[in-house]
């Protein structure tokens, strides 16, 4: 399945039914009168949050959403039926952007989450209700109240509890395979990683979501390389482990390259408490690995964790230091359930 993180739709809610011109015509009743019933309601736009979904590509090839509207209404005073809502799922982090992407207008954390976006316009008045004194026979009648509508933007942001962040080719890729059931692409050449990986981590007991996101170069905030775009997908984790590459001719300048552009994108990310570990040990001597661990130590003034994804060393000590800085795990908050039930969505 192809990942897409961006998609832009057209919405429609249902516009109301017209109202009914009708008159009582039935034998041995005298004075019949206006009986035109009122139009029904039109359909609702509903987006609903659903567990499972990690990304946005069927909006690629479905882009217009267009609830039902309302069935006109009939003599005896019969309202017509109204229509049927439409629930447009999303996977859950997804956010609801407006056109110009200036205002997030919802945004969807909770699996089962479900929120009525645009309500159906009311149907018409029959001409029944326009029945007065001194209006005996009323043949006017309402048409209906138009729906809402909008283009709008689709943006998702992945939910992991940690997020692995560092310059290409940096070992994150090996890293979540090592310790997950991801099969994320590993090669010898930077930006192997072109889209966001999810892994679920199962440790003494414990389980854990980890996302990778491509690889961060100087000048990644202000749109520079691949990573920029999807740095949104660790906006919303606990912890960053920072990996950093032992083999790489400067990695305490590395290591500040990827911090300068995390404080330079913003949304907190420079604040989320942080991992640190250096990489690739196991192709260097060990009294090299210590002074580069040193050095790396006295640039970022925190514990410098040593390890190697490719040949399992150190593993078990980084995930027992993202558990500790996850903390326990949450209970599923309970969503209420609403009271109508939607029909199933058919995109037009």
């Amino acid at each position: 399945m192809h990942f897409l993180d961006q998609a832009k739709i057209f919405v429609r809610s249902g516009a109301g039914g017209p109202g009914a011109v009708s008159f009582r015509r039935e034998k041995f009743i005298e004075y019949g009168g206006p009986d035109g019933g009122e139009g029904g309601k039109g359909g609702d736009i509903i987006f609903e949050a659903v567990p499972g979904l990690n990304t946005l590509i069927d909006f690629r090839y479905t882009q217009h959403f267009r609830a039902p509207r309302g069935k006109g209404g009939s003599g005896s005073n019969r309202t017509g039926a109204g229509g049927r809502d439409l629930v447009i799922r999303v996977p859950v982090g997804t956010q609801v952007l407006s056109d110009d992407k200036e205002h997030v207008l919802a945004d969807f954390t909770v699996p089962g989450e479900r929120r009525v976006f645009f309500k159906g316009g009311d149907g018409g008045r029959g001409n029944a209700s326009y029945k007065s004194s001194t209006n005996r026979a009323p043949r006017q009648h309402g048409t209906g109240w138009p729906g809402e509508e909008a283009w709008l933007w689709l943006r998702l942001k992945l939910l992991a509890d940690a997020g692995l962040v560092g310059l290409p080719n940096a070992g994150k890729s090996t890293f979540i395979n090592a310790t997950t059931n991801a099969k994320a692409k590993v090669g010898d050449y930077p930006f192997t990683t072109t889209r966001p990986q999810l892994g679920v981590v199962s440790h003494r007991n414990r389980e854990f979501v980890i996302a990778d996101i491509p690889g961060l170069i100087e000048g990644a905030a202000d749109g520079a390389g691949i990573g920029d775009r999807f740095l949104g997908h660790i906006e919303r984790c606990r912890v960053l482990l920072h990996l950093v590459d032992a083999t790489e001719d400067k990695p305490v300048e590395n290591y500040r390259i990827v911090r300068a552009e995390l404080d330079a994108y913003g949304a907190g990310l420079i604040d989320k408490p942080e991992v640190i570990a250096l990489n690739k040990i196991d192709a260097l001597d060990p009294a090299e690995v210590k002074k580069l661990a040193a050095k790396l130590k006295r640039a970022s003034k925190a514990e410098v964790m040593l390890l190697s994804g490719a040949a399992g060393t150190g593993l078990e000590a980084v995930l027992d230091r993202l558990v500790e800085a996850i903390g326990p795990a949450e209970a599923a908050p309970v969503v209420s359930e609403e009271d109508d039930e939607p029909g199933e969505w058919s995109p037009i």
